[in-house]
């Protein structure tokens, strides 16, 4: 079954706890997420900042407007650095996606560093080939332009 990645590199010009607070709340995570995946958090978020071992469960429409389950365990937190989630249920065989945010002088460059497999062996490779790898950088790609908009704008 192979592994595939998506790296993401993002400057945005605010102090690291303003970017590590607004990425902590899952409930941001509606702001970046393309309207048409239908994403609903569907568990309460912990209140308090992430945590190491930490459930979020989503319902998300990906193909079709078909909903899909999807839970996540925040398996590492290196405050105002970095945080990785992994799938524990979902559509993927393996996700794992670690959010890095480095402070710079005039800004904080934010990485995303997203490794994944697929089910359904040569099936998943094709649709990976097909579709899902375009619609995942589209994600992505909604996902800059949002932060932009939110961030980087002038105030």
């Amino acid at each position: 079954m192979p592994t595939f990645s998506l790296h993401r590199e993002q400057f945005i010009k605010q102090e690291v706890e303003e970017i590590w607070d607004f990425f902590c709340d899952p409930k941001n995570l509606a702001k970046i997420t393309p309207r048409y995946m239908n994403f609903r958090i569907t568990s309460a978020p912990h209140s308090g900042g992430l945590r190491e071992g930490q459930i979020i469960t989503y319902k998300v429409s990906p193909i079709l407007g078909i909903p899909l389950f999807w839970m996540t365990e925040i398996t590492q937190v290196d405050h105002l650095r970095s945080f990785t989630d992994e799938q524990k249920k979902g559509p993927y065989e393996l996700w794992r996606h670690k959010h890095s945010f480095v402070q710079q002088a005039d800004g904080v460059l934010m990485t995303d560093d997203v490794t994944y497999e697929l089910p359904f062996g040569a099936l998943g490779t094709l649709a990976h080939a097909l579709f899902i790898k375009r619609q995942l950088n589209g994600i992505f790609d909604f996902r800059y332009k949002a932060i932009e908009n939110m961030f980087n704008k002038e105030r």
